[in-house]
């Protein structure tokens, strides 16, 4: 990724920018704030989506998804939800993504990325991540 995007690997950023670009449709002129100024920030937002490596990547990585489910005979198209966990991957996916772009990257960009190119901030990252794993599986019993 380092060599097709021009920086290491990351995975939230286009979702802050898929966000922006929706934002922009409805008429919220988000290229007036601070981070959509920066100068990466600014280009993809006024690139297509498709231009952005980040948005790229994380869509082969959904359909792969879907092809591997398919083929495995995982996938259905009937919908089983149970109420009390998907209120929980709400929650969940809400403080993980939310976490994810105040650190500016999650697992993957922050964690990984970060410790691979020598940065302290990865190893705050990690515990830190360590931390929230613990108490979050502590909550779990509220959820089954």
């Amino acid at each position: 990724m380092l060599h097709a995007a021009g920086h290491p690997w990351s995975v939230t950023f286009s979702f802050g920018l898929w966000g922006a670009k929706l934002a922009t449709l409805i008429g919220v002129n988000v290229s007036s704030w601070d981070y959509w100024q920066l100068s990466y920030p600014a280009v993809a937002l006024e690139n297509s989506l498709l231009a952005d490596p980040t948005t790229v990547s994380n869509l082969g990585i959904i359909l792969g998804a879907l092809i591997a489910s398919a083929l495995s005979g995982n996938f259905s198209n009937q919908i089983k939800i149970d109420k009390k966990l998907f209120f929980a991957a709400m929650i969940g996916g809400f403080f993980m993504g939310y976490g994810a772009r105040l650190a500016f990257g999650c697992n993957i960009g922050a964690l990984f990325s970060g410790i691979a190119s020598g940065s302290i901030h990865g190893w705050v990252w990690f515990l830190f991540a360590f931390i929230g794993s613990y108490f979050g599986v502590k909550c779990r019993k509220f959820f089954y």
